[in-house]
């Protein structure tokens, strides 16, 4: 199980990330938009956010770091935008923990599966802490 620093960012988390990889001399740092997700025959993302970082990652120093462009629409709060990632491979841990997490808190995404993870949930604690809980099959990127 690793915890990972989780970074929101408002439009500008591609700019961020080379400018990270650049002081921390890392690997090019690949960069998924929102418009690479697979289609959602439900919702189509309009035109904006197709160009937008959904997901990248940084290993900075043997300390993982992930960043993302807030979805727009939804709120970005300075203070807010840092996360906790919980990355385990087994999945009672994630549910374990997600429903501790969850006790007197709010849960931002139940615990389910996505395209990138078999099980994967969002909570806030009671102390106002973001978590990410995600399974990791061996295929995290």
């Amino acid at each position: 199980m690793s915890v990972d620093v989780y970074l929101v960012f408002n439009g500008n988390c591609r700019e961020a990330v080379e400018f990270y990889a650049k002081v921390f001399q890392t690997e090019s740092p690949q960069i998924m938009t929102f418009g690479e997700a697979p289609p959602n025959p439900e919702y189509t993302p309009p035109e904006e956010v197709k160009n937008l970082v959904m997901h990248a990652r940084l290993n900075i120093d043997g300390s993982n770091v992930m960043f993302s462009d807030t979805y727009p629409g939804q709120p970005f709060v300075v203070g807010n935008n840092v996360t906790l990632a919980l990355i385990s491979k087994n999945m009672e841990d994630i549910k374990s923990w997600y429903e501790q997490l969850k006790d007197g808190g709010s849960v931002g995404m139940e615990l389910q599966e996505t395209f990138w993870s078999k099980l994967y949930g969002q909570v806030t604690d009671k102390f106002g802490i973001h978590w990410q809980l995600s399974h990791d099959n061996g295929d995290m990127a």
